[in-house]
């Protein structure tokens, strides 16, 4: 029983890019491990408190391999996933596929593509101040930066970039009026790739995609379902996301927090940490949850709470982020914290591969934004900005500002 009361299912509405659902408040308060009732008629766990969420995140016994089971729960918000993704699998089968990607992914090899990040950058900034104000930043920067580096990391030809931020925003989105859209949306990445990997065994390239295409055909290690998957999986994660968390930052900047913004164009040393205090503050989830659930595969005990074999349970990664316990006046923007252990790339085995990638992504988009356009500042009134529906992500239609 809830100590409790909740005046709507689970997930909760209440969410913006500001922060997640007041109600996460209370349960971390009142009950940080609740079982509460949800919109597909199938309670659920909700994990609210920082060290329960880090603590369940690295919990082997939470499986993700068993949401895909036939007949398992399942929770509006929840991406869609199948068994043979790396976001679906645990164990020695997870660790085999993160292994093949791993090493593009360490500290080095990923400063080792600051150059070419930086460059990306400054020719989207050139383009931005050449067209003149205004422009939507969405389109102009915040998605082409992070499409362009996965894309060039993957291999993937510059002109087929717009298949992929279509459909992999389509395979982001839960649509009530058209649950099989984000399958459908799976099915076109999929014939996709599988062209792509023919091109790249005829003739393969310096690039991650060339490599997995080797590791299949030399030792064996991918079934070729894994490698098509594990292809735009890697692409949708390594730019829908990034992007969001752009466009949802810099709106927070201007908008929210203009005297930070000012900080950042008087004193760029301080973008690092602004990077990570944005990471913790800016709530990307559009549920509140990580997307992906999971599926006790035995009895066991988080929290003070017994979860039972088979029990759907959510990390609240965003409600984590604003723990009192854990962070000091955890509802402000502050990038004077002098800790800031945030758990926005997750915890555990499913950690986000690409967090290096996509900080270094966001300090060069802020500080370039930041040394060319000092007074960058929203160019519609706030109130008419325009959201996608129903996506995992809080994410922008649009952001359109001016300068000058």
């Amino acid at each position: 029983m809830l100590p409790l009361e909740l005046d709507e299912e689970f997930p909760f509405s209440g969410s913006s890019y500001r922060g997640p659902d007041p109600k996460y408040d209370k349960l971390r308060a009142e009950c940080p491990v609740a079982k509460v009732p949800t919109n597909s008629g199938t309670p659920t766990w909700v994990i609210t408190k920082y060290e329960d969420v880090r603590a369940g995140l690295a919990d082997s016994r939470l499986s993700r391999a068993l949401t895909c089971v036939e007949g398992a729960p399942q929770v509006g918000g929840a991406m869609t996933t199948t068994p043979e993704m790396i976001i679906s699998l645990d164990g020695s089968e997870h660790s085999r596929l993160r292994k093949l990607v791993m090493g593009a992914f360490t500290v080095r090899k990923v400063e080792a593509m600051r150059a070419g990040v930086q460059k990306v950058a400054d020719e989207l900034l050139d383009a931005i101040e050449l067209k003149g104000a205004p422009v939507n930043l969405v389109e102009a920067l915040c998605v082409p930066l992070p499409l362009t580096i996965i894309g060039d990391l993957l291999g993937v030809p510059t002109e087929d970039l717009k298949i992929f931020e279509t459909d992999a925003r389509a395979f982001a989105t839960f649509d009530e009026n058209d649950p099989e859209a984000p399958m459908r949306a799976f099915g076109r990445l999929a014939g996709y790739v599988m062209g792509l990997i023919a091109q790249k065994r005829e003739k393969p390239g310096q690039d991650m995609l060339s490599d997995l295409i080797s590791a299949r055909d030399n030792g064996d290690k991918l079934s070729e379902q894994e490698l098509v998957t594990f292809a735009f999986t890697l692409i949708g994660a390594g730019f829908d996301t990034a992007a969001n968390q752009i466009s949802n930052s810099v709106l927070a900047l201007l908008h929210d927090h203009p005297d930070t913004w000012q900080r950042l164009v008087a004193d760029p040393s301080l973008i690092p940490a602004a990077v990570e205090e944005l990471l913790r503050h800016v709530n990307l989830f559009a549920t509140d949850t990580t997307g992906f659930h999971r599926i006790a595969a035995e009895d066991l005990e988080l929290g003070g709470q017994k979860i039972a074999k088979g029990d759907a349970v959510f990390f609240v990664l965003s409600s984590a982020n604003r723990d009192e316990d854990v962070f000091e006046n955890p509802r402000q923007l502050d990038i004077d914290r002098a800790s800031n252990p945030h758990i926005a790339f997750g915890h555990g085995v499913h950690y986000c591969l690409g967090k290096q990638l996509g900080r270094m992504e966001m300090a060069i988009a802020i500080e370039g934004l930041t040394r060319r356009f000092p007074d960058l500042r929203l160019a519609v009134p706030y109130e008419d900005l325009l959201w996608h529906q129903g996506e995992i992500n809080h994410s922008l239609v649009s952001l359109p500002v001016t300068w000058g």
